[in-house]
């Protein structure tokens, strides 16, 4: 079965949000629970600006959800899937060797 081109287009969306290591990072320290954008920025060591905008990206892909607590935006994990495919990429990107250059 082919997929559709619209379930493609999607897939293909959601690499290019997983395609920096900054948005894994993050992605990674949500898996350890929901976390403010000043406690990411704190576990990341990427600055406040630059964990909002990668939030931003992730949040429109679906990737992550956002709550409000007060005045503070919490982020989470969408779901159990983002830690599967961020897993599995992880686990591929160990087992693959880079050729001698």
């Amino acid at each position: 079965m082919t997929p559709e081109r619209a379930d493609l287009e999607a897939a293909a969306r959601l690499f290019r949000a997983l395609a920096t290591p900054a948005r894994l990072q993050l992605l990674c320290l949500l898996e350890e629970g929901p976390a403010t954008v000043s406690r990411l920025v704190e576990r990341s060591g990427l600055s406040q600006p630059l964990v909002s905008q990668h939030l931003r990206t992730l949040r429109e892909t679906g990737l992550v959800a956002l709550t409000r607590s007060g005045r503070e935006a919490v982020y989470a994990l969408a779901d159990t899937h983002v830690s599967h495919i961020v897993g599995d990429a992880l686990s591929h990107a160990g087992e693959v060797q880079t050729p001698p250059g």
